[in-house]
Order: C-alpha cells, then structure tokens, then sequence
C-alpha cells in the first residue's frame, strides 16, 4: 500500500497535499470535508494586522507608521466591517475546528509592522493551532530604505513571534531577497520552522476605458511552478527547515514535481476554488498512481530525488540552464 505519509515542521501528516490558505477555511462545514478528502494539513485564511489594529481603534497608527514604506493611504484599508469575521470569531473558528477534525488546523496571520498584531500569534495557538504562518507582504516602495532593512525586518518578525509561541512558525515568502539562500539561513536562526515558496505578487493593472486600477485575483496556474521548484531543490537538504510549495498545483503533476524537488508539502487552493473541494480526491489518485507506476512505496523514498544536490552532476540548474534555454531555443520563424 502507499505511504503518503509527510512531516511539516514535526507535525505528522497523512497527506503531503495541504490545503492553503483561502475563503474555503471560512466554513467548519468546509474544514471538515477537506480532512474527509484526505488533505494532511489545513491553513486558515489570515488574520490581518490591518483588520486587528482596526479592532483595537489603532488604525491611525498603523497608516502612520507604514506611510514611509508603503503607497497606500488611509482610505485603501478596509473598515472593521468589511472584514469577514472578527478577530474573536476567527479565534474561536480555530478552537472548534481543532476539536472537531484531527488533521493540524495551522493559523495564518498577515502584516508587515512590529506592532501589537505579533501577540495575537499567542491567542492563535491557544486557541488549538498546531502551527502558525506568517505572511509578511511587504512591497518597500521607499528609495531610501535599504535591502538590508527590509531583510531585518522580516527577521525581527519572526524573532518576535518565536518569543511567543511554542508552536513551529512558517514563513511564506516572495522571491525577491537580494540573497535569496542567506536570509533563508538567516530566518532558520531566528526560530522559523518552516518556509512556505512563494508569496505571490499581487500586481494591480489598468483600464484604458476608465483609466481605473483594478484589482482582480488571478488563481494560479501550472506554469508558475518553475522558480519555487528551483528554490526547494537548491534548498533541499542544505538547510534545516520544511519546505512547502505554494503555486501553481493544479493536478498531481505539480505536485509530484515538487515532491522530487524535496518539498515536505505542497499547498493548494486555487484548484479546489475551480473545480471543488473533492478535487482532492483527483490529486492524491493522480499522486498514487504515479508513484505506484515507479515503484516508489513512500513519499519519503522520492522526496528530493531531483534535488540540486542530487544531480549536482548534471548542468540543470544555475548558470548552465541559463545557457542551455537560450541556446537551444529553436525559432520556427
């Protein structure tokens, strides 16, 4: 029989499919199907620093604070209202679905400040999560504020959030350090667990018509899967942290790429967004099939086996590849 088994930052799963965080944790009727479907682990929708200091009547601060490093202003925070629960309900959401399934229920807090909405990581696990993601969306907007700031602040994140909590800490990135593999190194000493590759870049585009920003949500897709599958094998077996990849797993194939690449997990929902919870199923039967196909009887036998470090003989990645791409590249024109 075989063994989907994974560990995520020493939590033991059943699957090394996880569902990411989306609107589909919003419902505990949702939470419970997705564990009947056989996801191993569940990341809620994140809790926001701007919807928490909203709630304490701090906003104020907030916008101040931010004013130098960000473009937004005031008038582009949401209200308390506009929220789709509070604070003390999403708490809550976390406790009863932590009794309710056995799967890990992992929290999801997102901002980008030193401020009070890092306490709230302590509410989250007593509230019965078993781990804990921090999304630092940061877009550094500022001409004066240097790499090495923007570094050390994730890194005082995490190190603030680590003093506490017990349970293991995710970190979901962008790509876009200037050292992509030291501040990895760098989180992993400041008492992160984990790295969840990659945060994606919500970019706004414009209407002609209107001359409007707009702001629609694309899902990912499939072909976005290449610059976290070039991370995790670099990363794998160099660094002791879990490695979930987050984009573009649309089908098993992604998903088993990631696996080889030395991923722990593979986290997906725009998948399930188009084509419902069930298709779970789908993912893990492709998954299956695959492994059963090759002989491998675990994921922990195929985990890594196309790491960097496993091919190091071979050319694929790094300036090689790069070479390789643009001179094999035939024209039909």
């Amino acid at each position: 029989m075989t063994n989907l088994s994974s560990n995520y930052m020493g939590l033991d799963l059943k699957s090394p499919l996880v569902v990411s965080s989306s609107p589909l944790s919003r419902s505990l009727d949702n939470i419970c199907r997705i564990e009947d479907h056989g996801a191993g682990a569940l990341v809620m929708f994140s809790l926001f620093e701007e919807q928490i200091l909203s709630e304490l009547s701090e906003v104020e601060n907030l916008v101040e604070s931010t004013a130098s490093i960000t473009p937004e202003t005031s008038e582009y925070f949401p209200q308390s209202n506009d929220y789709y629960v509070t604070v003390d309900r999403y708490l809550e959401l976390i406790r009863t679905a932590s009794e309710r399934v056995d799967m890990p229920i992992i929290g999801s807090l997102n901002g980008v400040t030193s401020q009070g909405w890092i306490e709230y990581a302590e509410l989250i696990e007593e509230a019965g999560a078993a781990a804990i993601e921090i999304n630092i969306y940061h877009f550094p907007m500022n001409l004066d504020i240097t790499g090495n700031e923007i570094e050390q602040l994730h890194l005082d994140i995490v190190a603030s959030i680590r003093e506490q909590i017990n349970i293991p800490i995710a970190v979901k990135l962008n790509p876009y350090f200037s050292a992509f593999a030291n501040i990895v190194k760098q989180f992993e000493s400041y008492g992160a667990n984990g790295l969840v590759l990659f945060n994606r870049l919500y970019q706004p585009d414009f209407d002609i018509e209107t001359l409007d920003v707009t702001y629609d949500l694309e899902l990912s897709n499939p072909h976005e899967i290449r610059l976290p599958l070039l991370w995790i094998s670099s990363l794998f077996g160099n660094v002791n942290l879990s490695l979930a990849a987050t984009t573009g797993i649309q089908s098993s194939n992604e998903l088993i790429k990631y696996l080889l690449a030395g991923a722990n997990v593979g986290m997906t929902a725009s998948s399930l967004l188009k084509h419902g919870i069930e298709y779970l199923d789908t993912i893990h039967n492709g998954l299956i099939n695959w492994m059963e196909s090759r002989g491998f009887s675990s994921v922990d036998e195929l985990r890594g086996t196309m790491s960097r470090d496993q091919l190091k003989d071979n050319p694929s990645f790094g300036r090689g590849s790069y070479i390789k791409m643009l001179t094999g590249y035939d024209s039909t024109y």
